[in-house]
């Protein structure tokens, strides 16, 4: 059954265009309830429903709130909070099911939305499909009536629960006192609770991105714009810089020196922290994607660990964590998921960890990163009609080859669509730059020539 709503990272679209339509969100609300009173035999299950800062979230929020309420469940609203926070709160109150309306880095004009399960982790696809198939066909539900109906409540102290979980992955033998910190909220979910958490722990604190109007989040603030933290760091002489997206689930970082910091140094850096820390719970492996450096990969094997490479979607890294034992994993992207800690990618206790890596090695993080040299790699999306399998198309095929034998052996090639829009991404990864760069282009335009 091919998928009709969900992606990659839940379902995402234009807001109030389908599917993230209040009809759908309320008809998904109804299946979720359905689903999980079955599952669980629970007659009233509890639903979280959390959300971000986008306007949109109003609508989406009290439609699928209606559909919880219309099938007999109990709906809790939290109001903004990061996705992790959603799914601590899910599993913390043992509710049945949690959900977070988000579009993570999208702009405002887009919302989205992910599902969990009770133990706060993501549905897996077989799940997903049949909730499309109760969304999408509402007469196989049975209707609630009467005393069977259910009610909702909106319960701010969520966000108090959250930051004592998240503070409480940060060693208690170190504190943040005499650290400077700029903490971007990309005008998102996080943009409360993440400056309270690291002022709790006695960090100075200097906010960005903290003023949402429901128009502006992820607008040039941000883990997708880090460049405005960046200056502040080096304007106030921060001792780094903390960006979360808009949902929370991940971050980009700022070291000491105001640069910007790859995903992939940073995923090298705080696996060998667990490793000299003794934190790798007997497992060697790390969990990355097909995104992931080939360089990050070689360092990895030089300090005697792994690199398995999942799916795209921190759901998917997840997924394989929990399947292997591996307790440390992350994307590019800035994903970074701590399992002994989280269920999910968690922007605010990322920064945590990486502080109490800063704290245990007593280095700056700019000197941390020189370790892991990673190789040149070029990421291009095109907008495309349709997502064709690209082996499917002939040209696309014949190019994929010619980069493949340019690059002899010392590089790889990956063209993958997104989950979420329209996009092809085309990856070229080797040692020299400009090959590299010659291969993307020549790429590109063979698929833009053929799927735009």
């Amino acid at each position: 059954m091919s998928r009709k709503l969900f992606g990659t990272d839940g379902i995402r679209g234009k807001a109030n265009v389908y599917p993230m339509t209040g009809e759908i969100a309320f008809s998904l609300g109804r299946a979720v309830t359905s689903f999980f009173q079955k599952q669980t035999k629970s007659k009233k299950p509890l639903i979280i429903i959390g959300k971000d800062t986008r306007l949109s979230c109003y609508m989406l929020e009290q439609a699928f709130s209606a559909g919880v309420c219309s099938q007999g469940g109990r709906a809790i609203l939290t109001g903004p909070l990061p996705t992790p926070g959603v799914a601590f709160v899910t599993q913390s109150m043992r509710a049945e099911a949690g959900v977070m309306i988000s579009a993570s880095h999208n702009s405002f004009d887009d919302n989205g939305i992910k599902l969990f399960d009770r133990t706060g982790h993501k549905l897996p696809d077989s799940i997903e499909l049949e909730l499309e198939r109760l969304t999408l066909n509402p007469e196989l539900i049975p209707k609630k009536l009467d005393d069977e109906l259910g009610n909702a409540k909106r319960l701010d102290e969520v966000v108090g629960r959250y930051i004592v979980q998240v503070k409480s992955a940060f060693k208690s033998d170190y504190t943040l006192e005499g650290m400077r910190l700029i903490i971007d909220g990309a005008n998102g979910a996080g943009y409360k609770v993440a400056p309270m958490a690291f002022e709790e722990l006695g960090a100075e604190v200097i906010s960005i991105g903290n003023e949402p109007n429901g128009k502006n989040i992820n607008l040039n603030v941000g883990a997708l714009h880090p460049e405005g933290c960046a200056d502040k760091v080096n304007l106030y002489r921060a001792d780094l810089g903390i960006c979360l997206d808009g949902d929370g689930d991940r971050l980009a970082l700022v070291d000491n020196k105001g640069k910007i910091v790859h995903g992939d140094k940073l995923i090298g850096v705080m696996a060998r922290f667990l490793k000299d820390t003794n934190s790798i719970n007997g497992t060697n492996e790390i969990v990355g994607t097909v995104m992931s450096n080939f360089g990050l990969e070689k360092y990895l094997s030089n300090i005697g660990l792994n690199l398995y490479r999942a799916k795209v979607g921190d759901r998917y890294i997840v997924e394989r964590m929990l399947k292997s034992g591996s307790v440390f994993g992350g994307e590019p992207s800035g994903h970074l998921i701590f399992k002994n800690h989280s269920t999910t990618g968690d922007g605010i206790l990322a920064g945590l960890k990486v502080i109490e890596c800063l704290k245990y090695y007593q280095k700056d993080l700019s000197e941390l990163l020189d370790e892991v040299e990673l190789f040149p790699q070029v990421l291009k999306n095109v907008k495309v009609k349709d997502k064709k399998p690209f082996d499917e198309v002939p040209e696309i095929d014949m190019a994929i080859g010619s980069a493949n034998a340019k690059l002899k052996g010392k590089g790889r090639v990956l063209l993958r669509y997104s989950g979420t829009e329209n996009l092809a991404r085309v990856m070229v990864e080797g040692e020299d730059l400009d090959l590299v760069n010659v291969c993307c282009d020549d790429l590109v335009d063979v698929v833009k020539k053929n799927l735009t």
